[in-house]
């Protein structure tokens, strides 16, 4: 059974212009399906007036981070999909070692959200041997997300996926089932805010790119994009990590070969 698809009033076109403002995010960007999302959400919270439902989340940081939330569908866990998480410990980040003959990589993850993925990249690079600098590049565009992230607390269930001998060196519990991430680590991950579709990025700079349940809801136009900026930020050699539903398909003509399943490398 298909979606029911709501069509957009004209006064959603100011709210997009709102959010952007606020919060630096371009619903524009994304596909129509978004916009389901935001109608569904004001229905949960009974309102059906535009300028009411911005000024909720214009007023109200917890509605905004609920909103947020419930746009990206975040899910937060550590090393999420393992065996991808021991692919790059095994066989990416060792091939880039012998590439580059240095234990220096710069490492992105580019969508860090609420921090796991760049904390579980910095405890990687601190079981490789992976020398400091450069730190783990960690950029979002949600500033709340960044400032849990900065924070490092967790549960102790997002911390499944974490091998009992890397969860002792690494984190530590403050309270019941909330461990934070050790200062070790945090000096390895250096958290910005940035926009992926507006900011420009450093060209040929990367060794790695994760990029992984961030675009899922962007136009096709808007993927493209972006995925030719990582070209262009990666090193010679350098892969491209994505998730495990958003498979490129113009890979080639952007100029990328492909690695394996949901991973591309910038040719030598």
């Amino acid at each position: 059974m298909s979606e029911r698809v709501y069509p957009a009033p004209p006064e959603y076109e100011e709210f997009k212009k709102q959010i952007r403002n606020l919060t630096g995010i371009d619903l524009n960007s994304y596909k129509y399906q978004i916009h389901r999302r935001v109608h569904m959400l004001m229905q949960r919270w009974r309102i059906d007036d535009y300028t009411a439902f911005f000024r909720l989340l214009k007023d109200n940081e917890d509605r905004l981070r609920e909103f947020l939330d419930y746009l990206t569908i975040n899910v937060s866990e550590f090393f999420r999909n393992p065996p991808r998480w021991w692919e790059i410990r095994d066989s990416l980040i060792p091939n880039l070692m012998e590439l580059r003959k240095s234990k220096k990589l710069a490492l992105w993850s580019a969508g860090a959200a609420t921090g796991e993925e760049p904390y579980s990249l910095g405890i990687l690079s601190a079981e490789i041997g992976l020398k400091v600098p450069p730190k783990v590049q960690a950029m979002d565009i949600d500033a709340g997300a960044l400032a849990k992230a900065k924070k490092g607390h967790y549960l102790k269930r997002q911390l499944a996926n974490v091998p009992q001998e890397w969860l002792q060196r690494h984190l530590e519990p403050v309270e019941e089932n909330i461990y934070t991430v050790k200062q070790h680590i945090k000096d390895r991950v250096n958290f910005v805010r940035g926009n992926l579709i507006d900011d420009a990025f450093s060209e040929e700079h990367f060794d790695m790119i994760l990029c992984r349940n961030v675009v899922i809801y962007f136009s096709p136009e808007t993927k493209s994009l972006l995925y030719r900026k990582f070209f262009n930020a990666l090193k010679p050699g350098g892969y491209l990590v994505v998730g495990s539903t958003e498979q490129i398909f113009e890979y080639r003509k952007i100029g990328f070969a492909s690695a394996g399943p949901f991973l591309y490398q910038r040719p030598r």
